[in-house]
């Protein structure tokens, strides 16, 4: 069995005024990320994690912010094509890992549906799907409110 992983990260700074979009939800906040795309970083490390497992350069490379393609786009619109791009390479999902880097707000009441969003979209169980957050404790540009971040594993499972 042909079966591998990759890790994603990703990074945005946040700005007031602007819409906070994780795993596909919109969360109630004054701030929200700075970006081509929603900047939705949940989102970008996930593909970031998948497209590594799959030998696929990186979002950047597929979706790039100097396309006017991508310009305001909902990232889970960039997940979609990222399955697709796995999938040609006879690539399916095993299961997906990923923490949020934020200091505020709280986020596990939305959990639930980031995970069912992106259950959905990379057709598969939400039991392979996790999503977790944690605080950086008040340190270094997370902790300060200035960015937010995010990390995730994938483990992709070649089709028979």
């Amino acid at each position: 069995m042909d079966i591998r992983i990759g890790l994603g990260y990703d990074v945005h700074q946040l700005a007031d005024g602007r819409k906070l979009i994780l795993g596909g939800v919109e969360i109630p906040y004054e701030k929200g990320p700075v970006a081509h795309s929603d900047g939705d970083v949940l989102i970008h490390a996930i593909c970031d994690a998948l497209l590594g497992a799959a030998n696929l350069r990186d979002i950047g490379y597929h979706f790039p912010d100097t396309s006017a393609d991508f310009k305001g786009i909902s990232s889970l619109i960039l997940l979609k094509r990222t399955l697709t791009l796995i999938k040609e390479q006879g690539f399916g999902v095993g299961n997906i890992d990923s923490t949020l880097c934020l200091q505020r707000p709280k986020i596990k009441d939305f959990v639930p549906q980031m995970v069912s969003n992106l259950a959905m979209v990379l057709e598969t169980d939400i039991a392979n799907v996790s999503v977790k957050a944690t605080t950086t404790e008040k340190l270094g540009f997370v902790g300060e409110e200035r960015g937010i971040s995010a990390y995730a594993v994938a483990l992709i499972i070649k089709e028979p």
